[in-house]
């Protein structure tokens, strides 16, 4: 059984304490995203970091696997900026490329007002002045993966789903000519955004990064995994997926999932991990519930939404707490600023 501890937890200041939204609201930095390129790490907000030069995407350099706030820049290519609720990040199986996904959960049927919620996006590792959006509408302005939504829907087959989990593994077809299989994975799915069920559920396409420079699939969209957390011993409260990490390192899949409830009068967040070989995955078996130190089951403490492997034995955890301020264990402080990303970086201690 895979176990992990904790070495370092903190904040992350992403912008000026005190921003606010046109309106005259707070800004408040809800990172759900994170992928590590080798270089730098890169993370996203899931709401909009207003300013001209900022944007919910942005990238720092680490310092023993933890951020440096003096080296945070922004990634400010149009097409970044104009995507709205950024969900997660991967990096293309050869390392190249970096994918980012927002959460598909909402479309309006007769405008375009929500395309900018419906966006897969892929550029060059250093390079995201070179993005681009993948599987558009065919046709000409009109913004979004529109062509991906379509294909989501058919393999999802439900009115409603949020996605929140992207990664991209070797691919398990050998007779296809691709680069890697790439899942999405799903937290929500059901008939309305006010009436659905918490799922862990993966579906996926092979793809190929074209001479363009852009991602084409070659394969059908279609349910690839899925688990029920429920049915494993610590899991305390209904939780869905959050996040998907391919580890090349050791050739497993992470599967993180998070909760938000009430209990007994009380709000209560947090999340779990999960680990997989790519043989188990292939054959769908259950994955392994990932322990702490001791042994026993490893609960965040805060809402764990973006993971990013950094190296063989190192793992960095974003928490997207929503409006939810403390810092629990985290800090002296009791809340945190609006601006400010909690974090963790996880070592693994035992496989």
């Amino acid at each position: 059984m895979l176990r992990m501890n904790a070495t370092a937890s903190g904040t992350l200041t992403c912008f000026p304490s005190g921003l606010r939204h046109d309106d005259d609201t707070p800004v408040n930095v809800e990172v759900s995203a994170a992928v590590f390129d080798g270089d730098r790490l890169i993370l996203a907000s899931d709401k909009p970091i207003p300013g001209e030069s900022r944007s919910a995407a942005f990238a720092v350099t680490l310092v023993d696997g933890v951020p440096d706030p003096e080296s945070l820049t922004y990634l400010t290519a149009p097409a970044i900026k104009n995507a709205i609720k950024y969900e997660d990040f991967a990096l293309t199986v050869d390392g190249r490329h970096i994918l980012a996904t927002t959460g598909f959960d909402r479309i309006h049927a007769e405008t375009h007002e929500l395309n900018a919620y419906n966006h897969l996006l892929i550029w060059p590792v250093g390079r995201p002045e070179q993005v681009r959006v993948v599987d558009p509408d065919p046709r000409d302005g009109i913004e979004g993966s529109l062509e991906l939504r379509r294909k989501l829907d058919a393999a999802i087959d439900l009115p409603y789903y949020k996605i929140e989990g992207l990664a991209a593994v070797p691919a398990t077809d050998s007779t296809l000519e691709s680069d890697g299989l790439l899942l999405f994975g799903v937290r929500e799915q059901g008939k309305a955004f006010d009436d659905f069920d918490y799922v862990c559920r993966v579906v996926g396409a092979h793809y190929r990064v074209a001479d363009t420079g852009n991602l084409v699939f070659v394969d059908t969209l279609r349910e690839r995994y899925r688990f029920d957390p429920a049915n494993f011993a610590g899991v305390r409260h209904v939780c869905g997926l959050s996040s998907l990490e391919y580890d090349p390192y050791n050739e497993r899949l992470y599967l993180m999932a998070s909760f938000e409830v009430e209990d007994e009068g009380v709000e209560r967040i947090g999340g779990y991990l999960w680990s997989l070989s790519l043989d188990d995955f292939a054959a769908e078996r259950a994955p392994s519930m990932v322990e702490n130190a001791a042994g026993g089951v490893l609960e965040f403490e805060h809402k764990a939404e973006g993971l990013a492997v950094l190296d063989h034995d190192r793992l960095f955890v974003a928490y997207d707490n929503d409006r939810d301020m403390s810092l629990g264990s985290f800090d002296e402080r009791d809340v945190r600023e609006a601006c400010e990303a909690p974090y963790t970086l996880l070592q693994i201690t035992g496989d």
